[in-house]
């Protein structure tokens, strides 16, 4: 008796499917971080507070929000790796666009301090889903989260900020801009 073999269709998402993508940022992944973050707040609510802020802030927010960013993508099939890729960047803008919106006028932060994080949500996001499509992804999750570790810690530095801040936001973007190139019509 032989074996039937199903092949897969190539699979490139169109602008509707996109902008679910990019909507899903919003809808999936910035309830889930919400959900995750209050678990977060319960472990370090002993701590005194600027200590809480670090560890629910700084260490615990990234695995939570670069997770929860990428929970949209893992159950893809006949995608490409370039359309993965493409994906995981505009769930990672939705979710930057809404985390900009939050800050900027739920806790009135400065618009120019916030717009960079937008586009770092969408390169870490799309770094995962570099992970994703090449079979990698705990790998490229944990670069994710050390970048978004490292600018979170940078932004409770104060003026350290202004040097390593910025640097890491190229970093990120560099790398995201990187891994793009790498990506191709294949499988994943």
């Amino acid at each position: 008796m032989e074996e039937e073999i199903t092949t897969l269709p190539v699979h490139r998402p169109g602008t509707r499917e996109m902008l679910f993508f990019c909507l899903s940022g919003i809808i999936v992944s910035i309830p889930f971080t919400l959900f995750f973050s209050v678990f977060s707040n319960h472990l370090c609510f002993l701590l005194p507070v600027i200590y809480s802020e670090i560890c629910t802030s700084g260490i615990f927010a990234p695995f939570i929000e670069e997770f929860a960013k990428a929970y949209p993508l893992f159950y893809r099939h006949g995608e490409t790796e370039r359309s993965i890729f493409k994906l995981g960047f505009l769930t990672g803008l939705g979710f930057g666009i809404t985390e900009f919106f939050s800050y900027v006028f739920g806790q009135g932060a400065p618009i120019i301090v916030r717009l960079p994080d937008i586009f770092f949500h969408a390169a870490s996001a799309s770094i995962i889903a570099y992970g994703i499509a090449t079979k990698r992804p705990i790998r490229y999750y944990m670069v994710a989260v050390f970048l978004h570790l490292a600018n979170n810690m940078l932004t409770f530095s104060g003026a350290l900020w202004l040097v390593g801040g910025p640097a890491d936001l190229i970093i990120t973007y560099y790398l995201s801009w990187h891994l793009y190139k790498k990506t191709s019509e294949r499988f994943y």
